[in-house]
C-alpha cells in the first residue's frame, strides 16, 4: 500500500490553516470589539449632533458593550479603553437626561480615546 500524498498534503494544509486562523481570531478579538465600539460611537455622535438623543443613547449603549468587551480582553492594560468607557457612561447619563450637547461631547471624547493606537 502506498501513501496517498495528496490526502496527506491536504490534511496538513487544513490543519495549519485552522491553527493560524485560530491565532489570528484570538489576537484580533480586541480589535473587533474596539472597531465595533468606534463604529457605534461614531453613529451616536452623528445622531447627537442632529439632536436625536434617544438614538444617541441606543448607539452609545452598544458602543459601551463593545468597549467593555475590549477592555476585558485586554485585561484592563490599556488606559485608553478605560477612559473611553468613562466617557461613554457619561454620554449615556446625559442622554438619559436628554442633554444632547453634553452627551455628544462625551461621545466625542470617548472616540478620541478609542482611536488611539494600542501600544504594547
Amino acid at each position: 500500500m502506498g501513501i496517498n500524498q495528496p490526502k496527506i498534503i491536504i490534511t496538513v494544509l487544513s490543519t495549519l490553516t485552522f491553527f493560524f486562523s485560530s491565532l489570528v481570531a484570538t489576537a484580533s478579538n480586541d480589535n473587533y470589539h474596539t472597531a465595533e465600539a468606534i463604529k457605534h460611537a461614531e453613529t451616536a455622535q452623528i445622531h447627537g449632533k442632529a439632536g436625536h438623543v434617544k438614538t444617541l443613547l441606543e448607539y452609545a449603549q452598544q458602543s459601551l458593550i463593545h468597549a467593555k468587551a475590549a477592555e476585558n480582553e485586554l485585561a484592563g492594560s490599556h488606559q485608553r479603553i478605560t477612559d473611553s468607557i468613562k466617557h461613554l457612561e457619561e454620554a449615556i447619563a446625559h442622554a438619559r437626561q436628554e442633554d444632547s450637547e453634553a452627551a455628544t461631547r462625551h461621545t466625542s471624547q470617548a472616540l478620541e480615546y478609542m482611536r488611539h493606537p494600542i501600544v504594547e
